[in-house]
């Protein structure tokens, strides 16, 4: 009995170690086909999330295509009641207010590849959207964007559009929305990444 149990010990410190080995190798996203080598091209995922679905997708993005995670956030915070948060966008919009942000990506010239995501807010992205994209911070430059966004009923292809439309000079490769699923997010990802 002692020999089989040491056996089977000596089999899972070879497996565990045959894994560590190999974390070299490239991302996958869940088919076992290799779709986004981590070699090649570096992701991130940067959101902005008030009430967290928008967060759920974004995680979900990250942990399928092996992306760094960056929450967009601002300085002095939404409030976190629906009716409040609903007046401040509203009043953001309307003003065309670009509200200050917390933090910035520090490394942004190491990514080839950014998602950008966010809710439908008033029919469009969020001003803090506009913030990050608008930064002085970033060169989006010929780098590829990649929009994403959760809604509650419409304006999802006027929000994609939107983050398209704010980042001029990238590449584009073709949005998601959704209304809160993370459903079809792997068939979208190996579609559009190749």
């Amino acid at each position: 009995m002692k020999k089989l149990v040491l056996t089977v010990l000596m089999c899972l410190v070879a497996l565990s170690s045959y894994s560590c080995a190999r974390n070299d190798e490239p991302a996958t996203l869940e088919s076992g086909k290799t779709d986004v080598p981590a070699n090649e091209k570096r992701i991130l995922v940067a959101y902005f999330s008030w009430g967290g679905t928008t967060k759920r997708l974004a995680e979900e993005i990250a942990s399928l295509t092996g992306g760094d995670l960056f929450s967009i956030e601002i300085v002095t915070p939404y409030p976190t009641e629906y009716t409040p948060y609903t007046e401040v966008a509203k009043e953001e919009v309307d003003k065309g207010i670009r509200p200050p942000l917390k933090s910035v990506v520090r490394n942004m010239d190491d990514y080839d590849i950014v998602f950008v995501g966010c809710p439908v807010w008033w029919h469009t992205a969020p001003m803090v959207i506009w913030s990050f994209l608008e930064s002085k911070e970033y060169n989006f430059k010929g780098k590829i964007i990649v929009p994403f966004c959760t809604y509650a009923a419409t304006y999802r292809d006027e929000t994609l559009a939107k983050i398209v439309e704010l980042t001029p000079g990238s590449e584009h490769l073709e949005g998601f929305g959704s209304t809160g699923s993370t459903e079809g997010v792997k068939d979208w990802l190996k579609k559009i990444i190749k």
